[in-house]
């Protein structure tokens, strides 16, 4: 398998799918990892200075694929500066930030539908220094064919698994080298509607369509929304947040992230082609010391994106993206700047 090379010749770090003997070299030789695999495969690493969590689903520069138990996703992060592993509880999340480096990011990962998911989703914003020291990553999910399967995180330096705990590499930047987190969004709010909710959280019952509050539910239902494909964009002072349809109920809609209060949303225009889409966006987004890059689960099943390449950036296909907060149905990249 050879490497992705994402960060480019002139650091030569890895960024690729590699089989279990080479990536614990790897771990063994002492280089600092951010691993992603299914439970099976990760597993069976040694201890080390890594961080990893849980998915099948990837995107490589030759498209998307589902792995077995054979192979992990390596990101590789030697001949930056220094990298430390660290895990956080529910109830200190907030030093995620306070602990990053002066000059460089938090990478972190967290299990899907964990009390650390949802209160990271909703808190994250209000964090000390969350936009001056960037936190970013994603959210460990599972194959979706296994019948109660279950989202794992790793901290490889224990050699320690967890269904509720963030793990994160704090990763320093040399001198006169910042971090460039991008959110990749080939989302556009559709212009049918002004939407706002009443509450912050994943569940939301009702919303005011142009000021008039309605049940959520018959709001998607009237408008043909309800497979989920589209998610709601957000203003965030000019800032295309998604969030992600996850179930229409009877009486309540339940979303892959959270929304605000004072935040005017829209559901997302249709999108023809989900890789000539990435395609396009790439022309605007250099990959040129990228580091880390991810996708979400929603592109790669809704676009069809097994087998398809979508224009160089390459990782972990996840249950939601982390750049400064949670995001949905984008992806995000790193860069050394």
């Amino acid at each position: 398998m050879k490497s992705l090379n994402l960060a480019g010749s002139d650091h030569g770090r890895l960024n690729a799918l590699l089989g279990l003997d080479d990536a614990a070299a790897l771990i063994r030789a002492g280089a600092p990892l951010a691993i992603a695999g299914r439970a099976e495969a990760l597993d069976t690493l040694p201890k080390g200075n890594w961080i990893g969590g849980t998915t099948p689903y990837f995107l490589t520069e030759d498209g998307g694929e589902v792995i077995g138990a054979d192979k992990v996703f390596v990101s590789d992060f030697s001949g930056l500066g220094a990298v430390r592993v660290a895990t956080y509880d529910e109830h200190h999340l907030d030093k995620i930030t306070e602990d990053a480096p002066e000059n460089g990011f938090a990478l972190a990962i967290i299990p899907f539908q964990s009390v650390v998911h949802e209160r990271f989703a909703r808190e994250s914003g209000s964090y000390p220094l969350a936009f001056l020291k960037p936190t970013v990553g994603w959210i460990a999910g599972f194959d979706l064919g296994e019948a109660g399967a279950c989202a794992y995180v790793y901290d490889g330096q224990h050699a320690t698994r967890h269904t509720n705990r963030a793990v994160v590499l704090h990763v320093e930047l040399p001198e006169g080298v910042m971090p460039g987190v991008e959110i990749v969004n080939i989302f556009e709010a559709d212009g049918v509607d002004v939407l706002r909710f009443e509450e912050t959280g994943f569940a939301q019952t009702h919303v005011l369509v142009n000021g008039e509050r309605r049940p959520f539910v018959d709001y998607i239902r009237e408008r043909g929304l309800e497979g989920g494909q589209l998610p709601l964009v957000g203003d965030f002072g000019g800032a295309r947040i998604n969030a992600s349809l996850r179930e229409v109920g009877d009486g309540s809609v339940q979303l892959y992230a959270p929304v605000f209060p004072g935040v005017d949303y829209a559901f997302a225009a249709p999108v023809a082609d989900y890789a000539a889409a990435f395609h396009a966006a790439f022309v605007d987004h250099s990959h040129d010391g990228a580091v880390f890059s991810c996708n979400c689960i929603l592109n790669f099943l809704f676009g069809g994106l097994e087998g398809k390449s979508i224009g160089g950036a390459a990782g972990p296909v996840t249950f939601g993206e982390i750049a400064y907060s949670l995001v949905n149905q984008t992806l995000v990249q790193v860069r050394a700047l």
